[in-house]
C-alpha cells in the first residue's frame, strides 16, 4: 500500500483534529527547531521499538523529517509493523517552516543559525557543541605562518574569543605564507593586522590582540582565562616556556612546527593528565643546538607547509573543545610535503621529566633563551 502524502497545511489540520505528529529527525536536528505540536522520536528508536513508543496501531500518525525522505522511509517500516493510518509530510520541516506554520524555535539568531549551519547538522557538534565553541577562549601564540591558517579556521568555526600574542610587525617576506596579512598592512603590528582580517571573516569572534613577546614575566597573565593554547611560534625558548606554563596551569597545548618541507603536530596535555600524557619536554628534554634547527628566515620554508600544519592545529584545538575524536595526545604526527606522506610516532610520558612527572613540584621558570643556547 502506498504511503499517504500530506502537505504541511494538511498535516497541521490533521494535527489539530487529533493526529499525532512525530518528528523522526535526530535530537541535534530537532534542537534547532520543530513543528509546533510535534513529538520528537529518533527514527532509529521508533523503527527499533514502535510498539512501546506508539502502541495504538489505528492512531493517525504523521511523520516529519527535514525534507520528507526519512519520514517516508520510516512510514514504510511502520506500515510493515501493522500501523494502518500512517502519513508522511511532504517537504518535511523545511516546507513546514517555509509555509509559515507555527514552529518551536531554538534560542539562536538568524546569523548564528546560517553561519554555522554545517556544524549544526553534525551530530558530533550540533547546537550544544557550537555553543561550547562560542563560549571558548583560545590563545594563539604567533600570528605568522602557523598562526594564520589556525586563526582563520578557528574564527570561522565560531570560537568565541581568540587571544593572539605576537610582538612582530608585518614584513614583505611574510606574505609568502602568512595569509592573515596583506601588502597594504606591511609595517602594521601583526596582531592588529590579524584582528582586521579575522573580524572581517567573523565579527562574532572577539579578537584580543596582545602586542607583546611572551616571557616568563607575562606568560601566566597572557594564559589567564584561556581554555586551549596553540603554539604558533617559531623558536625554542617560547616553546619550552609555553610547555612549562601549560603544565603548571593545567592547560592543553597544541604544538606545531615547520622546517623547509617538513612539519609536525602534537597535543601536550600533561598538565591535566600527569603521568599519562607527555609534555613537550618529554619529547625534547633538551633543545637541539642552534645550527641544527635554523628558523624559517635562515633555512627557508615551503609557503604552503605552514598552512597544512596550522590547519591541523586548528582541528586538534576544536576537537579538544568539543570532546570528539582522538586528539594527538601521546602521538607526534609528522608530515613530509615532498613525499606527501604522514608518519606517526608514539610518545610516552617521561617518569623522570623535570616538569610533568606526577610527583614533581613545578621547578619554576628558567632563562629559556640561555637554556636553548646551551648556556
Amino acid at each position: 500500500m502506498p504511503i499517504r502524502q500530506l502537505s504541511p497545511d494538511q498535516a497541521l489540520a490533521c494535527l489539530r483534529a487529533g493526529a499525532l505528529l512525530i518528528d523522526v529527525r535526530d535530537a541535534h536536528e530537532r534542537a534547532l527547531g520543530m513543528a509546533d505540536g510535534a513529538r520528537g522520536i529518533d527514527r532509529a528508536a521508533l523503527e527499533g521499538d514502535p510498539g512501546n513508543l506508539l502502541p495504538d496501531l489505528d492512531a493517525e500518525i504523521l511523520l516529519l523529517c527535514q525534507r520528507g525522505q526519512r519520514s517516508q522511509q520510516c512510514a514504510r517500516v511502520l506500515q510493515q509493523y501493522g500501523y494502518r493510518n500512517i502519513a508522511s509530510v511532504v517537504g518535511g520541516t523545511e516546507a513546514w517552516d517555509e509555509a509559515g506554520l507555527p514552529m518551536q524555535r531554538a534560542d539562536i539568531d538568524a546569523d548564528f543559525g546560517e553561519r554555522y549551519s554545517r556544524h549544526l547538522r553534525l551530530p558530533e557538534v550540533g547546537l550544544d557543541g557550537q555553543n561550547r565553541l562560542q563560549a571558548t577562549r583560545m590563545l594563539l601564540v604567533g600570528a605568522g605562518g602557523l598562526g594564520s591558517p589556525a586563526a582563520f579556521y578557528l574564527a570561522a568555526a565560531g570560537v568565541g574569543t581568540l587571544r593572539i600574542a605576537d610582538d612582530d610587525v608585518v614584513d614583505l617576506s611574510n606574505l609568502q605564507r602568512q595569509i592573515l596579512h596583506t601588502n597594504a598592512r606591511i609595517g602594521m603590528p601583526k596582531v592588529e593586522s590579524a584582528a582586521i582580517a579575522l573580524s572581517a571573516l567573523n565579527p562574532r569572534t572577539k579578537i584580543e590582540a596582545v602586542n607583546e613577546r611572551i616571557t616568563a614575566d607575562n606568560v601566566e597573565r597572557i594564559l589567564d582565562g584561556v581554555d586551549v593554547v596553540i603554539d604558533g611560534g617559531d623558536n625554542f625558548p617560547v616553546r619550552y616556556l609555553l610547555n612549562d606554563a601549560c603544565v603548571k596551569l593545567g592547560k592543553p597545548l597544541v604544538y606545531g612546527a615547520v622546517h623547509r618541507f617538513d612539519g609536525q603536530v602534537s597535543v601536550f596535555d600533561a598538565g591535566r593528565q600527569r603521568g599519562v600524557a607527555p609534555c613537550y619536554r618529554c619529547l625534547f628534554p633538551e633543545p637541539p643546538p642552534p645550527e641544527a634547527a635554523p628558523n624559517c628566515s635562515e633555512a627557508g620554508v615551503l609557503g604552503v607547509l605552514p598552512g597544512v600544519i596550522g590547519m591541523l592545529q586548528a582541528t586538534e584545538a576544536i576537537k579538544l573543545v568539543l570532546g570528539i575524536g582522538e586528539p594527538l595526545r601521546g602521538r607526534l604526527l609528522q608530515f613530509d610535503a615532498l613525499a606527501m606522506r604522514f608518519r606517526e610516532t608514539r610518545l610516552a610520558a617521561d617518569p623522570a621529566c623535570p616538569v610533568c612527572a606526577p610527583d614533581c613540584a613545578f621547578p619554576g621558570y628558567v632563562d629559556y633563551a640561555a637554556f636553548c643556547a646551551g648556556a
